[in-house]
């Protein structure tokens, strides 16, 4: 059984790393973070890479939950509180009544983790997408297509961002990914290992119908707007997504699941010859 805890002042020093989570998701959390909502903890004590801490759940959760909590590691803290000591310890109405402080898994490095995927492999390479929406959606494409890893350039926001975890229903702590250095040459690091470097602009040279699956895909998406700069669409197959009339804007996560649909369900394979 796990330690159940009550809590009964929100000062208490024990919860500190829970208190006004919208601020301190701000400015970083050395290494910790923190996730909200049952379908999120399900995944971080089930299918994470990452290890979790402690719990903080509202007292009329606990019963149901149960189940979950008893695969907790031995060790593991549940502090429980009313409602009103939640609200007070996170700063704003904790309407799911969970949260989950955990630490991060040390990231690989970039080219052992590329190294180490199978023959047949996609990943995602996200460039200067800072909306955590966007990331959260994308990680979530990204695990219902089985995308093997994601990479985020310097100019991309934190996963781990609690908003990020919850809109990606847990899969940011689910699908292996890794930041890489400002400065670091992508497309160079795809082709170094096999990758076939495919790019989403709408000027693309090839529509996405006829676009062919290689064994080893690497999609790479920019951010909403500027999208990904020439120097990267100048070495890479360029595929754009037809629309209606003279539309030419597609949201960046909605992006990634008709390409990664396409990729895992439609595109025929290209011949070793192509």
């Amino acid at each position: 059984m796990p330690a159940i805890i009550p809590i009964d002042d929100p000062l208490d020093p024990r919860i500190a790393p829970y208190r006004d989570v919208r601020e301190r998701d701000l400015v970083g959390r050395e290494g910790l973070f923190i996730a909200e909502g049952a379908v999120v903890l399900r995944s971080l004590l089930t299918a994470s890479r990452h290890e979790a801490l402690s719990l903080l759940i509202a007292e009329k959760r606990v019963a149901a939950l149960m189940p979950m909590l008893e695969a907790l590691p031995e060790g593991v803290p549940v502090y429980t509180a009313g409602q009103a000591v939640l609200d007070a310890v996170a700063g704003f109405p904790l309407h799911r009544g969970i949260l989950a402080l955990g630490r991060r898994a040390a990231e690989p490095e970039p080219d052992a983790l590329l190294s180490g995927l199978g023959r047949r492999a996609v990943v995602l390479a996200l460039c200067g997408i800072g909306n955590h929406d966007n990331v959260g959606g994308i990680f979530r494409n990204a695990a219902a297509f089985g995308v093997d890893a994601v990479l985020l350039d310097s100019g991309c926001c934190d996963p781990l961002y609690r908003k990020a975890i919850r809109v990606s229903v847990g899969a940011t702590l689910m699908v292996p990914f890794v930041r890489l250095a400002a400065g670091t040459d992508l497309v160079g690091l795809l082709e170094r290992h096999g990758f076939a470097t495919i790019s989403l602009s709408p000027a693309g040279s090839v529509a996405l119908a006829g676009l062919r699956r290689p064994e080893r895909a690497a999609l790479l998406l920019g951010s909403e707007g500027p999208g990904l700069p020439a120097s990267v669409l100048a070495r890479t197959r360029t595929v754009r997504i037809p629309m209606a009339g003279s539309f030419d804007s597609l949201n960046v996560a909605t992006t990634s699941g008709i390409v990664l649909h396409h990729l895992s369900f439609v595109a025929p394979p290209e011949s070793v010859s192509e």
